[in-house]
């Protein structure tokens, strides 16, 4: 998913909405009644379970305000191929409205509410008292579109239930559990090696600590240009060495329905060892720990690394493919690597049940209707092809398996009008009820250099939902110390791996432990084996 990575930062801003003012919203924590659509207007036509309510709706010179929490949003409507079909299909035009916190901050405190708001954090206090401010979706798909149910997944709405039985914001990109056991959602995470270098350095072993720090010299040897070893950016998160490679080992995410401390496993430790032994041996530049986001996509495209342990390659897809069209036989490809001394197999994840962005209808919404015949217009086939592969005929067909192929058009704008693609046709752009699954539908959705990768890794992918959403509350004494914790973890990480020896490697180690218990990680523990319990009572488990 391209946006996924591309706007980390500004999601993490933009999503961080925690300290909103929610007076002058109306309702309460609990609802009232049974139907909190029961003074809303009827709607003008007779709805039906079978077809969706925007065929059956005629009026016309619909309008919906909606507020994205986010700087970055596109608000055009209309004039490209995209929003121009949805505004022809359902009769309706749209005033985006853009902004941060404060803006978000505004609108709560003066009651003004826009018709419809995209929020990016589903931990949230917006999130979590939704029933305050917006209207629950199965109310409003009762009264106005009984077909959103045939469209919307329930697992999803099951999961963002509050608990007065009802849901009010729905996600892009949730990924439910069918999702994972259909193989429609592509891994996103790899070790990856230059095809040429492995080519020359033979049969080497990756799989195991001492192997690996073995082949990390052989590369250097045949190969004293390259970069034996890289890893992600440190500048938005912890790189790929911590849940990336977490993953790659099988670390459990939970033990005896608890959370389990995943930094200090045993096998995970061991493999921090090899690496540090690895940056000892002058197979890990010093930069790779300083490179912002945009150095190491220059060094992606150059292939500058041997090898990579790359979390979410697809974001690195143009420099993949950069370095690949212009070095045939180069090309990096993913192999096993970096394997579990306790014989676990890889548990590599992606988008989970909370999705990324999520949409709500505001209580002061002045069309709810329409509002509501959006969201199932959106997350039905018409919507979902639309938004992710334009119109049929003009930019993509369908074929006899079910799939999906560009036309020759297309594949002209998208190769040399890229500009033209994004912005006056907007395809893979409109992203705020988006699906991995759609996007499966076309091989084309990817570029050519991640399939291989894709591949590989299909069949480790495993959903983490039990872990979704867990850390203590906002603006507690909790959070602020796992945020302090969380701090300290990623000063530890990169000082363990450039020690100059396994014993100062040891001792930062256990200074971390301590500054864990000095900042009360057993009472976060609990809140978070509290949150884990209530995960999995949703899920059924």
């Amino acid at each position: 998913m391209k946006y996924k990575g591309v706007f980390t930062k500004m999601v993490a801003v933009a999503g961080a909405a925690s300290m909103l003012v929610l007076a002058g919203c109306g309702g309460s924590s609990s609802a009232k009644t049974d139907d909190a659509t029961a003074n809303l207007p009827d709607p003008s036509y007779e709805v039906s379970a079978d077809t969706p309510a925007w065929k059956l709706d005629k009026t016309k010179d619909t309008k919906l305000t909606w507020y994205v929490n986010a700087d970055w949003w596109n608000k055009s409507w209309g004039e490209d191929l995209v929003t121009k079909q949805i505004k022809e299909d359902l009769n309706l035009d749209v005033e985006f409205i853009t902004g941060d916190n404060t803006k978000l901050n505004t609108f709560f405190a003066s009651g003004d509410m826009p018709d419809l708001i995209t929020i990016f954090d589903s931990s949230s206090q917006v999130a979590q008292t939704a029933n305050k401010w917006a209207l629950p979706l199965q109310d409003l798909a009762k009264k106005y579109d009984p077909y959103f149910t045939k469209v919307a997944q329930k697992q999803t709405l099951d999961w963002y239930k509050l608990k007065d039985g009802k849901t009010y914001g729905y996600p892009s990109y949730s990924n439910t559990s069918q999702d994972y056991e259909d193989g429609t959602i592509p891994p996103t995470d790899a070790f990856i090696i230059r095809k040429d270098v492995l080519d020359a350095i033979g049969d080497v072993d990756f799989k195991t600590p001492e192997g690996f720090v073995s082949a990390m010299k052989t590369i250097k040897e045949k190969f004293p240009d390259l970069v034996p070893f890289g890893f992600n950016s440190f500048d938005a998160s912890n790189s790929s060495l911590d849940a990336t490679l977490q993953n790659m080992l099988g670390v459990p995410i939970i033990k005896d329905g608890k959370f389990y401390e995943r930094n200090l496993d045993e096998d995970y430790v061991t493999w921090l060892k090899a690496l540090r032994q690895v940056h000892q041996d002058g197979n890990i530049s010093d930069d790779s720990f300083a490179d912002d986001e945009e150095t190491l996509k220059e060094k992606v495209s150059s292939g500058k690394y041997a090898t990579m342990l790359l979390q979410a390659f697809h974001q690195k897809g143009t420099e993949l493919q950069t370095w690949m069209s212009s070095n045939p036989g180069k090309e990096y490809v993913a192999v096993d690597a970096m394997e579990s001394a306790e014989g676990n197999e890889p548990t590599l994840s992606q988008t989970g049940l909370s999705g990324w962005t999520i949409t709500y209808i505001s209580k002061k919404t002045k069309n709810p209707a329409k509002a509501m015949q959006l969201y199932t217009y959106l997350l039905d086939d018409p919507g979902q092809y639309l938004v992710n592969f334009g119109i049929e005929g003009k930019t993509y067909t369908k074929n006899s398996d079910g799939t999906v192929s560009w036309t020759d058009e297309a594949n002209e704008v998208r190769a040399n009008e890229p500009e033209k693609f994004q912005k006056e046709w907007r395809i893979g752009e409109f992203v705020l009820f988006s699906h991995d699954r759609y996007k499966a539908l076309n091989k084309d959705s990817y570029v050519q250099a991640i399939r291989q990768m894709q591949d590989w890794g299909r069949d480790y992918l495993k959903p983490q939902f039990e872990i979704e959403n867990i850390s203590p509350d906002a603006n507690t004494p909790q959070s602020r110390s796992l945020s302090a914790i969380n701090t300290n973890w990623s000063t530890t990480l990169v000082s363990m791996i450039r020690a100059e020896s396994e014993k100062k490697f040891d001792e930062l180690l256990t200074t971390y432990e301590k500054f864990e218990k000095d900042n009360g990680i057993d009472q976060i523990n609990k809140i978070r084996d509290e949150k884990i319990a209530a995960n999995m009572k949703r899920l059924g488990e």
